[in-house]
C-alpha cells in the first residue's frame, strides 16, 4: 500500500514529521524574519497585513513561498539520494505541493476572518448613526469577493492535481500486485481488492490525510487568535469566569463529542470488513457460475447471500444509533459557538463585528479539535480497507 508510491514510507514518513518540527520551529524562533539577509524591508514580518487580497503577494508570503520551496528541495533531494522508487517524484513534490495548497486554503480563512470585524462593525455603525457612504459596502463586498475568487481558483487547481496524485498512487499499487499476481490470485476476493480496493484506499487516505494536516494548521494559524479575542469572553455559561475560556470551550466541547462518537461507532469497522468479506464470495461463486454449470447452485447462492443479508442487518442496526448520536451532536455543535458567547452579549460587551468574528474563529478552531468526529465514518471506510489489503499482502510477507 505504501512502499509501491513512497520511498521506505517507515523512515519518510518519520523524517517528514521531523523535518516538518523543525522548519516549525525555525520559522517560529525568528525564520520568519531572515528574509532581510536577501533584501526584505527591515520590519516586513511585524508589519500588519492588508485586509486584501494583496496580501498573498506581501512580503511575508514571499518569504514563506521560498522557505517552503527550498525546505521541500531539500526534503526531496535528501530521498532522491536515498532511495530509487520511481514513483517519488509524485510522493514527494507532489504531497509537498498538496501540503503548500492546504496552508494556503488555511491563510485564505485567516484573511476572510480578519475581513470580518471591520466590515461588520461598519454594518453596526450605519445602522446605529442613521447611515453612511455606501461605497464603503460595495469596496468591503469587492475585497471578499477578491479574496473568495483566489481560494475558488486555487481550490479547483489542487482538486485536479490531487485526482492525478490519487490514480498514481493506485497505478504504483496496481503494478506492485499485478508482479505478484501468481501469488495473490488464490487469495478470495483477490480481483476486487486490485481493481477497486486500491483506489479506494488511495482517495481515502488521501482525503483523510489532507483534513488531518489541515486540521493541525487550522490550530496553528487560529489558535493564537483565539487566545487574543478570550480576553472579550471571560465569562461562560455555568462554569462561570475562566482564563482562556474560549480555547478551554473548543477543547472541551471536541473531547467530549471524541469520546462519544468513537464509543458508539467502535463495532463498525469490523461490520464494514466482514460486509465485504461475505459480498466478495457471494460474487465470486457467481462468476465462477458464468464458466461452470456445477457451480453457483441456488441451495449454495441462497446460503452465501444469507450471510450477506445477516451482516447487512447488523450494519444497519448499529449505524442507526451511531447515526442518531452523530446527528443530536451536530444539531447541538451549532448552537454550542453562540450559547458560549450568550455572557459576554448579554453584558452588552460586544459590537457585531467582533460577535461575527470571535464565532468564526472559535468555529474553525473547535472544527480542527474534531476532526475525528467529523471524520469517523471515513475512518471506519478506511480500516475496513486497511485490513483487507493487510490480509492481501500477508501472503508476500509469508
Amino acid at each position: 500500500m505504501f512502499k509501491s508510491f513512497f520511498p521506505n514510507p517507515k523512515w519518510f514518513f518519520s523524517s517528514f514529521v521531523l523535518w516538518f518540527l523543525i522548519n516549525l520551529a525555525l520559522w517560529y524562533s525568528g525564520g520568519n524574519s531572515w528574509g532581510t539577509f536577501i533584501g526584505f524591508p527591515t520590519n516586513y514580518a511585524t508589519d500588519e497585513l492588508p485586509i486584501s487580497v494583496s496580501r498573498f503577494w506581501s512580503a511575508q508570503f514571499i518569504w514563506f513561498y521560498l522557505w517552503f520551496f527550498i525546505s521541500t528541495a531539500i526534503f526531496a533531494t535528501f530521498w532522491k539520494l536515498k532511495s530509487t522508487n520511481p514513483w517519488q517524484r509524485w510522493s514527494v513534490w507532489g504531497s509537498a505541493f498538496i501540503l503548500f495548497n492546504i496552508w494556503f486554503s488555511v491563510q485564505v480563512s485567516v484573511s476572510i476572518n480578519a475581513w470580518y470585524g471591520p466590515f461588520w462593525d461598519l454594518i453596526q455603525k450605519m445602522l446605529s448613526s442613521g447611515g453612511g457612504d455606501i461605497r464603503q459596502l460595495y469596496m468591503g463586498t469587492l475585497t471578499f469577493l477578491l479574496i473568495a475568487m483566489v481560494a475558488v481558483t486555487v481550490a479547483v487547481m489542487n482538486s485536479f492535481f490531487v485526482s492525478h496524485y490519487i490514480f498514481r498512487w493506485r497505478t504504483a499499487m496496481n503494478e506492485y500486485y499485478t508482479e505478484h499476481w501468481a501469488q495473490l490470485r488464490v487469495i478470495e476476493g483477490a480481483s476486487q481488492r486490485v481493481q477497486e480496493d486500491t483506489m479506494r484506499f488511495a482517495t481515502t487516505l488521501e482525503a483523510l490525510g489532507v483534513s488531518f494536516i489541515k486540521a493541525i494548521m487550522i490550530l496553528i494559524a487560529f489558535l493564537p487568535v483565539l487566545i487574543q479575542l478570550s480576553e472579550h469572553v471571560p465569562v461562560l455559561p455555568i462554569i462561570g469566569e475562566v482564563k482562556y475560556s474560549l480555547v478551554w470551550a473548543a477543547v472541551g466541547w471536541a473531547v467530549f463529542g471524541t469520546a462519544l462518537l468513537m464509543g458508539v461507532g467502535i463495532k463498525l469497522p469490523g461490520l464494514e470488513f466482514n460486509n465485504q468479506k461475505v459480498e466478495a464470495a457471494y460474487r465470486k461463486e457467481l462468476v465462477y457460475g458464468e464458466d461452470y454449470e456445477e457451480r453457483a447452485q441456488p441451495q449454495t447462492l441462497k446460503e452465501l447471500f444469507s450471510n450477506v443479508r445477516k451482516n447487512y442487518f447488523r450494519l444497519y442496526f448499529h449505524y442507526a444509533y451511531f447515526n442518531l448520536v452523530s446527528t443530536w451532536y451536530a444539531q447541538l455543535d451549532v448552537l454550542f459557538s453562540l450559547i458560549v458567547l450568550f455572557p459576554s452579549i448579554a453584558a452588552g460587551t460586544m459590537t457585531l463585528g467582533l460577535l461575527n468574528q470571535i464565532g468564526n474563529v472559535f468555529d474553525k478552531v473547535r472544527e480542527s479539535f474534531q476532526y475525528l468526529v467529523s471524520s469517523w465514518k471515513t475512518i471506519i471506510e478506511l480500516l475496513s480497507i486497511y485490513k483487507r489489503l493487510k490480509a492481501f499482502e500477508a501472503v508476500l510477507k509469508d
